[in-house]
């Protein structure tokens, strides 16, 4: 049992780990049981065999490992065509993302804060938990959610637009993951924050300023991170890909080595059948409509002129990434 003079950090923090230890037994399960990977191969037993004890079974560590680390983690500021690149990518027959869970974020910063606080860091090292042991927990927490929140498929991804916040803490965990970076011009996005009122935290979504700053202060970060990983991430700007989709989603398949299919082009035809959306993303709507540049330039019309001046001026990214006054 607990002592009960554990604060409650400590609390939430134990809970965490118990949590993710319950989730490498359900990882392991889950795909042993289900012959995940390539079907029922030798050491593996079909759906019908999904709760027998684990122990009584024999499973492929290896699948098991390449499986959780080819993971593809798409994701940029909100309202930067992370929902549509996913949306094409599941249009694939041999691909699934599926909808965002916003769960997968949250629990790498969780594992982020553990190792920066030091106060948290020598309280694990005590009980002896290992950096290792932590990120090995983390990734069957992740893995579990990736796995099973939509149907088995050849190659899966992750799309949760701030996941990318975390990428060098998701190539270390998932050594062979690759990394998506959607972009979009800075005042697009923050008129579509603000137009839409999407909330996101520390932004007021009744400023274009204030998503303005958001938008540069994150991207700034990610694309850094980007580079950094250069032969892991691939940066590609929302213009570029509604304005010439075969080109670019090529780039994109060839860079994750999937091969070619035609419906990536069409995900509108495949909506509810390849391609699900969540009611409660707002992005929604609009995927549902075949890929064009309607709203590339809306928010040069929508946007007060003084205020685009604002952020141009303030936010040096936008000139950086070559995005003209």
């Amino acid at each position: 049992m607990l002592r009960t003079t554990l604060s409650g950090r400590s609390s939430r923090t134990l809970l965490m780990l118990s949590l993710a230890a319950n989730a490498i037994l359900l990882l392991v399960g889950s795909y042993v049981f289900t012959g995940r990977g390539g079907g029922c191969e030798e050491g593996q037993y079909p759906a019908y065999h999904r709760f027998l004890p684990p122990q009584s079974l024999h499973f492929n560590a290896s699948s098991l490992t390449q499986a959780v680390q080819e993971t593809v983690f798409v994701g940029g500021v909100p309202r930067s065509g992370t929902t549509l690149a996913r949306a094409m990518l599941d249009a694939h027959p041999d691909v699934r993302c599926g909808e965002e869970t916003r769960v997968i974020p949250r629990m790498i910063s969780m594992r982020s804060r553990w190792s920066k606080s030091q106060k948290e860091s020598s309280r694990l090292r005590e009980a002896g938990i290992s950096e290792e042991t932590l990120d090995g927990a983390t990734r069957a927490f992740i893995s579990e959610i990736i796995l099973n929140h939509g149907k088995s498929a050849k190659y899966l991804c992750n799309k949760d637009p701030l996941v990318l916040n975390y990428v060098q803490d998701l190539s270390r965990i998932f050594p062979r993951s690759k990394f998506v970076l959607m972009i979009r011009d800075g005042r697009a996005v923050a008129y579509s924050i603000v137009s839409r009122n999407v909330t996101i935290s520390g932004v007021d979504s009744k400023s274009y300023l204030s998503a303005a700053l958001f938008w540069n202060k994150v991207v700034q970060r990610m694309s850094t991170d980007c580079v950094n990983h250069r032969k892991r991430c691939l940066m590609i700007h929302y213009e570029d890909l509604v304005s010439n989709p075969r080109k670019w989603m090529t780039k994109l398949l060839d860079f994750l080595g999937i091969p070619w299919h035609e419906n990536v082009l069409h995900h509108d035809q495949f909506i509810n059948s390849e391609v699900f959306l969540s009611k409660l993303e707002p992005s929604s709507s609009q995927v549902r409509r075949e890929v064009n540049t309607e709203s590339v330039e809306k928010w040069r019309q929508k946007m007060p002129v003084d205020i685009q001046k604002e952020i141009y001026k303030k936010c040096d990214l936008l000139k950086e990434l070559g995005y003209p006054p």
